[in-house]
């Protein structure tokens, strides 16, 4: 049921109140008002971040100039004269352009490792700690949402949204590297062949879906929560304020749409390189340049169709179909391989990786004489590109997880998608070693020389050879069409305003941007192939890391407010008995008759006009007499029942919002009813700004009506309580209230409590 988060104009004049703040007067004092509380008009500032509940209310206004879906003009433009200038440099100048990358790659990689390591590590922890703290329970909207999409459907998008072709192109390469030319030791022996394998996991493990799940669950959170648009800009609204819309704002969409654009494209000239040699030797074309140049043409046209049907149809039909081609051709080299060899490795690996992932994810190789080397041609390459992956991926996860809550979100996040990467690349991965072992020297050197060679060579070493060339070269196929049908559809995003979450960039925009991803795929491919995007995205991935840190310090700010409101809750139970505002229990007869009642749509329409709208017609009046400032309004469902809204401004603090909602569920089976006509009734749910309360208002007298309009009013005076003495003053997050003022927020809802028999 939505519900309008929107607080009243601060620059209103309040009856009976002092004038409000003009712009660019100086702020009032702190003044005593007629709740008892002190309360402060407004921020200092308009362009101050949100101190309060209240101030982020006000977000979908702030950050919107329009209502209307319009193209980032500023964004567009400079993002895309930063890549085509790029493009270009490595197309007229290649050799400049490689040596150039080489020297700042190798800069970063002897005095930046740390920091990307330190980066990653972080943003794991801080995953964790939201998933595991009672904050989790928190749902990516409204209380009342639940997910768009099956358990199956979801897990299988999460999957083909986060993998690309890559990691087919590093499972065999990987291992066997890592087995000859370990970062430590001596190669080719049983130390390094226990963490050949394991090294290529980590890499693909939870590290990068950690970064998805953090970007993901911050904008899904500010968009179906909050009613903001899906962006970067939005999940920092807490820290920044109003600056988001403004340079600042576009300065980081900027960031993110570049790092995007360098991450796709990566990934899309990797897949190309791998792709060539299956079409090569599956349709006998010749191998090189020119035949990828013609994939990555193909490609952009095959995305333009996908890209252009939505979510619904193209992209989810290619994510289902990717992830089933992915399991028939594991299924297929589990069984006709050396199957008790791998399933044997695959427990070993995923036990060792356990048991080493803290150790390995703060590693840095410092006494290691190469160590700085190996850390950029591997780790810091794969921490970069996932940094660079993360706002994409984080878009396109939060678009398809509304309802999750932020538990469910990040377990499935770094669990099910990482198990299926944990046994592609240890399928893939063993195999190959497998043949080292017995000595096949040529296919160890054409894996570590020609990666994409080495691949489809060991294929061509199973049972059926090109009907698991062919079956593989599908599933490469669609792991790449996955990621450029999401990444042109992210990019349109970020280079667009949208009001709308559910809705996603003009068609000419996402087409746009899957031309100019597949330009730059050409120029880095000209420019040197693979090792060159490598460069590419270990440098442009760095100033994403910045993004990482505020979008962390964000979001801890908004779960501390949530965790303000449910602890005011909890304290408001606590005072039920002084306070004695509490909800009348139901009468013996009004809950037999509740449990067979089951009410039509008619009925729950005339209970509102019999009890509903009276109570609060009468519970309005007398806030108004004793001077609250009280709007009553109504909102029309999809049923053409006008909902009641009861709400009373407070100033600087968030407004109480009291809203009774026409709600449809099922009846269930085991009900105490005779018969069933219908399958559905309807209840009257409350509903305040973050949710439904989950209780029905069905069969209540007017006067337990009104009661409940005053217990809902005392708990939301006992979240206020609490929330300001918990908002602890900071560089980032400034106190609501100067430490003296504190005591005096109210505690109570002394000045209405008497209602009472009035309401009647």
């Amino acid at each position: 049921m939505p519900i309008d988060p929107s607080d009243h104009d601060p620059s209103a004049p309040r009856p009976g109140g002092p004038p409000a703040t003009t712009p660019g007067a100086r702020p009032p004092p702190i003044e005593r008002t007629r709740f008892g509380g002190s309360q402060r008009r407004g921020r200092a500032d308009d362009d101050d971040a949100p101190v309060s509940r209240s101030d982020l209310s006000k977000g979908p206004q702030e950050l919107l100039e329009h209502r209307a879906s319009r193209v980032n003009w500023q964004v567009l433009v400079t993002s895309a004269l930063v890549i085509l200038a790029f493009s270009v440099w490595a197309i007229v100048i290649p050799d400049e352009a490689r040596v150039a990358m080489k020297a700042a790659v190798d800069w970063i990689a002897l005095n930046l490792g740390w920091y990307y390591v330190l980066t990653v590590t972080l943003v794991i922890g801080f995953v964790l700690w939201v998933a595991l703290s009672k904050e989790g329970n928190v749902r990516l909207g409204p209380d009342h949402s639940r997910p768009q999409y099956g358990l199956t459907t979801w897990v299988a998008m999460l999957f083909a949204a986060g993998v690309g072709i890559d990691m087919l192109f590093y499972s065999v390469t990987g291992p066997v590297v890592q087995y000859l030319y370990p970062p430590s030791g001596d190669g080719a022996t049983a130390a390094a062949m226990q963490d050949a394998v394991v090294w290529t996991m980590f890499h693909y493990g939870v590290a990068g879906w950690a970064m998805y799940a953090l970007l993901g669950m911050a904008m899904g959170y500010f968009a179906y929560r909050w009613g903001m648009p899906l962006s970067i800009r939005a999940a920092l609204y807490p820290l920044l304020g109003k600056r988001v819309r403004g340079p600042l704002g576009d300065g980081i969409s900027i960031i993110a749409l570049v790092g995007t654009v360098f991450g796709v494209a990566t990934s899309m000239g990797i897949g190309v390189v791998l792709l060539s040699v299956g079409f090569s030797l599956i349709f006998g074309l010749p191998a090189g340049l020119g035949l990828q140049i013609a994939l990555v043409v193909g490609a952009v046209v095959l995305t333009i169709a996908a890209t252009t049907s939505g979510v619904d149809r193209g992209i989810r039909w290619i994510a289902e179909l990717n992830l089933w081609s992915a399991v028939a051709m594991m299924v297929y080299i589990l069984v006709t391989g050396q199957t008790a060899f791998l399933l044997n490795a695959l427990v070993e690996n995923i036990g060792r990786f356990m048991m080493t992932m803290p150790a390995r994810t703060l590693q840095t190789f410092a006494y290691e004489p190469n160590g700085a080397e190996w850390m950029g041609g591997w780790t810091l390459f794969f921490w970069a590109f996932w940094l660079a992956w993360g706002p994409f991926v984080g878009v396109f996860l939060a678009r398809i997880s509304r309802g999750r809550t932020l538990r469910e979100f990040v377990i499935a996040a770094i669990t099910a998608p990482v198990l299926c990467d944990f046994i592609i690349v240890s399928l893939f991965g063993n195999s190959a070693l497998f043949q080292v072992l017995q000595g096949n020297t040529s296919f160890a050197e054409l894996a570590v020389a020609s990666p994409e060679q080495g691949w489809y060579a060991l294929l061509a070493m199973f049972p059926g050879a090109m009907f698991l060339i062919g079956l593989a070269t599908l599933s490469g196929l669609l792991f790449y069409l996955t990621s450029a049908n999401s990444g042109a559809m992210v990019m349109s995003n970020f280079s667009a305003s949208i009001p709308d979450p559910s809705q996603d960039g003009p068609k000419w925009l996402r087409v746009f941007w899957a031309v100019l991803t597949a330009v730059l795929t050409v120029a880095m491919l000209l420019a040197g192939g693979v090792t060159t995007m490598e460069y590419a995205t270990l440098i442009f991935a760095l100033p994403v890391t910045v993004i990482a840190y505020l979008v962390m310090a964000s979001f801890h700010k908004v779960l501390r407010m949530e965790r303000a409101e449910r602890e005011g809750q909890v304290l408001h139970r606590r005072s039920i008995a002084p306070i004695g505002g509490h909800v009348p229990e139901r009468s013996w007869k009004q809950r037999l008759e509740q449990m067979r009642s089951y009410p039509t749509l008619e009925q729950a329409d005339r209970f509102l006009d019999r009890a509903v709208r009276p109570a609060l017609d009468d519970v309005s009046a007398e806030f108004r007499n004793q001077g609250y400032d009280v709007e009553q309004s109504s909102m029309t469902n999809e049923h053409g029942i006008a909902e009641p809204v009861l709400r009373v401004s407070m100033e600087s603090f968030r407004a109480f919002h009291y809203q009774v909602a026409v709600v449809e569920a099922p009846v269930p089976m085991f009900s105490g009813r005779m018969s069933r006509e219908t399958d559905v009734y309807y209840r009257l749910e409350v509903f305040t700004q973050t949710g439904s309360g989950g209780y029905d208002l069905m069969g209540l007298t007017k006067q337990q009506v009104i009661d409940d309009v005053l217990e809902r009013y005392e708990a939301h005076l006992a979240f206020l309580t609490v929330s300001t003495e918990r908002d602890t003053a900071s560089v980032l997050t400034p106190s609501i209230l100067p430490a003296d003022e504190l005591s005096a927020v109210p505690r109570d809802a002394g000045d209405v409590q008497d209602l009472g028999d009035e309401g009647k």
